[in-house]
């Protein structure tokens, strides 16, 4: 059995490590509101850009545009998003793992991969695997701006557009709660816009007459790049959102087992400090017995 000594020492470190693991949570606490706070905001205009942009797809000679137009498969690009540190449970495990399944899926499909990574967990993990990036961006994931998924998207545009990829995804995990996120695989490119793209006439005539300044071309030409840019943005604060809510959640547990563990520990203590009291009065007793 360990000495009084000896536990009074467990109970000051994981004590100490408990102050680490509160300060931490609450930082994350204090972060994970404002990253809640920007993709909330940021939700409403992306799902009305993708809706434009359908809109004006449907009306408009979608072969002309480069970001519309769909290949036969044969080079996936695919864009791993994880964070810059750890300490956030299972956020970046489960984002690499959903990622080399994707991959397997793939190759297995006949296809080459193109690698991409956001954030210094993501990028060393695909590295000590023996997989290639062809690009990767660190340095940002605690908090991004539109400048950061503006480098990501003019990479992967350029990447598409001169046919170096034949298709581009993203996979990330999407803020559901600090207590749940959701690992998605999202495409980037070409555009999705499968719900509505290629309208007859008949139903254009039903849906009625929208008139667009400039016209349909000239708007998707514009409008399609930023509908890039805004999805990368996107998935980033998502990442964002979810690796503080993934690591406020982590240091939460981390903080509770350190309260059990001092639990335990003192229990511990308090036996061992009454075996030795039990002790020095058996001691004694014997002592008294043998003068008499």
């Amino acid at each position: 059995m360990a000495s009084q000594q000896d536990i009074r020492r467990r109970i000051r470190s994981v004590r100490n490590t408990r102050k680490i693991t509160k300060a931490m949570e609450l930082v994350s606490g204090a972060k994970l509101r404002k990253a809640q706070a920007r993709i909330e905001r940021l939700r409403p205009f992306a799902d009305a850009m993708h809706d434009l942009i359908a809109e004006a797809a449907g009306r408009a000679r979608v072969a002309r545009q480069p970001l519309l137009q769909r290949r036969e498969p044969q080079r996936t690009g695919v864009l791993v998003c994880t964070g810059d540190r750890g300490l956030a449970g299972a956020f970046n495990a489960s984002v690499l793992r959903r990622s080399l399944d994707e991959g397997r899926r793939l190759r297995g499909e006949g296809q080459e991969l193109v690698w991409y990574a956001v954030g210094k967990r993501g990028a060393g993990s695909l590295r000590f695997r023996g997989i290639q990036l062809v690009e990767a961006w660190a340095g940002f994931t605690d908090s991004p701006v539109y400048p950061d998924a503006e480098q990501i998207a003019n990479r992967l545009i350029s990447d598409y557009v001169e046919e170096r990829v034949d298709r581009v995804v993203m996979i990330y995990n999407h803020f559901d709660s600090p207590l749940q996120q959701t690992v998605y695989v999202e495409q980037v490119l070409p555009v999705p816009i499968d719900e509505i793209e290629d309208l007859s006439a008949r139903e254009i005539a039903l849906q009625g007459t929208l008139l667009f300044e400039p016209d349909e071309e000239d708007m998707l030409k514009a409008l399609l790049p930023t509908a890039v840019e805004t999805a990368v943005f996107r998935a980033l604060l998502e990442s964002t959102a979810s690796e503080h809510g993934a690591r406020m959640t982590a240091m939460r547990n981390a903080s509770d087992n350190a309260n059990d563990l001092i639990d335990r520990y003192t229990l511990a203590m308090n036996r061992a400090r009454q075996a030795e009291i039990t002790q020095s009065i058996l001691e004694v007793v014997a002592g008294a017995d043998a003068l008499e």
